[in-house]
């Protein structure tokens, strides 16, 4: 597979983005860019859970329907959800129907909600590296970093779930924390 894929608008874009719109559209307007805010990376940690052992096409499609279900991904609303909303949630083909996951962004939620005003945002961040290097081809993307395994250490120690070394990379590459578009990329040329 080359590093970068020619697509229909004639823009060489990330390989990984293949010929599906949507991914193109993920790429060029979302992944890589830096996200703020304590609600809006509590979702995208949420969805990279739910991601875990699954491809992220597939989340990104069950995206609106994870928003409607997870109210928004309000951290106090899902904080106050009970047995009944994970019976709910269990029955939800639109969405991941894994309980663990489930449970674990309902827990997080809760966790959340003990820190202050824009302590997650603050705590995620100081996990991003003060410079990255451009990766040249995908054998230059690692699947985990020392800082993503530092990050999921302490959100561990916080008593997050499913916030694994590797889906915390991911985090970090969806939220912009790394920006790991390759060499030939358009958005890698933008960013520089």
């Amino acid at each position: 597979m080359t590093d970068t894929l020619r697509g229909p608008d004639g823009l060489d874009r990330c390989a990984w983005v293949g010929d599906d719109a949507e991914y193109r559209r993920y790429h060029d307007e979302e992944w890589g860019f830096p996200l703020h805010g304590d609600r809006a990376l509590f979702e995208k940690m949420s969805l990279e859970g739910f991601q875990a052992g699954l491809s992220w096409i597939t989340i990104l499609r069950k995206r609106p329907r994870f928003r409607d279900v997870f109210a928004g991904f309000d951290p106090e609303l899902v904080a106050s959800f009970g047995p009944d909303d994970i019976e709910r949630l269990m029955a939800d083909a639109g969405i991941i129907r894994n309980r663990a996951k489930i449970e674990a962004t309902i827990s997080n939620a809760r966790l959340l909600l003990e820190m202050q005003p824009g302590e997650l945002d603050a705590f995620l961040w100081s996990f991003a590296p003060l410079e990255w290097p451009r990766p040249v081809s995908f054998a230059d993307v690692p699947a985990t970093t020392p800082q993503s395994e530092a990050m999921s250490k302490a959100l561990r120690k916080r008593g997050f779930r499913f916030v694994g070394p590797t889906t915390m990379y991911a985090l970090m590459q969806s939220a912009g924390m790394v920006d790991d578009h390759v060499e030939g990329c358009w958005r890698a040329a933008e960013l520089h």
